[in-house]
């Protein structure tokens, strides 16, 4: 890499030129990350330490908890850290391998939301034969398979970039090292790794988004044949789910669909889907949840009474 590229580190401007602005944003970001940790962390946390919390949907809420707090550290500490050092810079091989783990973690989160939607589907639509169908091996199948299908979304992104020769400009108008923003560093022409990286990138996020909307649709149909009572939950449920889908995907859908040029908007529109996603997740999926804050409730009282023994 280094006989093709002149550049070995990449300034990053963040969201503002003004320090003082930028160590408030930044205040505001340690804020929110540590509520992701703490939150997410709690639930995953409880899910594992419950013997209530055994069905799928939880299994499948523990994975993306951890997928939440994992994604959001890939650009949250940094942004926090540099707001106290004068010079913003990243080494071109960690711009790169932050390129990697967040299209990774974002990858996995895509899918993993997918296959909670097919978890709802099946609960919902087939409830007499859901616990043949989703047991714990194809459970485990599926949260394998988003894992997996993440890892190849983030090498495909990442080898796209990797192969790109980077020279003259080294600023990013940015606050972490993305596919799109790279592309304007580059001194070659980028169409065609463009056109590649829309349809790895904003492909999957279109077509998960509209297979989970999809499913949602064939679910509200279903609906008709319940109870009122059934129909309550099923629709609490499934409001829970929507919400997270499109503050996750449209914000992604904007990013990644479109062709490859960064606007100034891009930075706003990034603190979507890897800071007030993962921030909102616990109080969406679990803190409205009777079960989980029972079960929360029980965590703590049993981490009290080891604290006095």
């Amino acid at each position: 890499m280094a006989a093709k590229n002149n550049v070995t580190e990449i300034i990053l401007l963040g969201f503002s030129p003004n320090q003082d602005v930028q160590k408030t944003i930044s205040v505001v970001f340690l804020l929110m990350y540590t509520a992701i940790v703490l939150g997410n962390g709690l639930i995953v946390a409880t899910i594992m330490a419950s013997k209530v919390l055994t069905s799928p949907m939880y299994f499948f809420l523990s994975y993306l908890s951890f997928v939440e707090i994992c994604y959001c550290s890939v650009t949250a500490p940094k942004l926090i850290l540099d707001s106290f050092i004068e010079r913003k810079s990243i080494s071109l091989k960690g711009c790169i391998t932050q390129i990697f783990f967040l299209h990774f973690f974002g990858g996995t989160e895509i899918f993993l939301l997918t296959v909670m939607a097919y978890d709802r589907y099946v609960a919902i639509c087939k409830p007499l034969h859901y616990t043949v169908i989703m047991n714990r091996r194809v459970c485990g199948l599926l949260v394998g398979a988003a894992w997996g299908g993440g890892l190849l979304h983030s090498v495909g992104q990442t080898f796209l970039i990797f192969q790109l020769p980077f020279c003259g400009l080294k600023v990013l108008d940015h606050y972490f090292c993305d596919v799109h923003p790279m592309l304007t560093l580059a001194c070659s022409d980028t169409f065609l790794i463009g056109v590649l990286i829309i349809l790895n990138g904003g492909s999957i996020s279109v077509i998960s988004f509209m297979v989970l909307l999809a499913s949602y649709v064939v679910i509200l149909c279903s609906l008709r044949t319940r109870t009122s009572e059934g129909r309550r939950k099923a629709l609490y449920t499934c409001a829970s789910h929507i919400a997270v889908v499109g503050l996750f995907f449209i914000p992604c859908s904007f990013v990644y669909m479109r062709p490859c040029v960064t606007l100034s908007a891009d930075k706003i529109v990034a603190v979507f889907y890897t800071v007030l996603t993962p921030l909102l997740n616990p109080f969406i999926y679990s803190f409205r949840n009777a079960e989980v804050k029972n079960a929360m409730r029980r965590l703590m009282r049993r981490t009290v009474i080891w604290g006095e023994k």
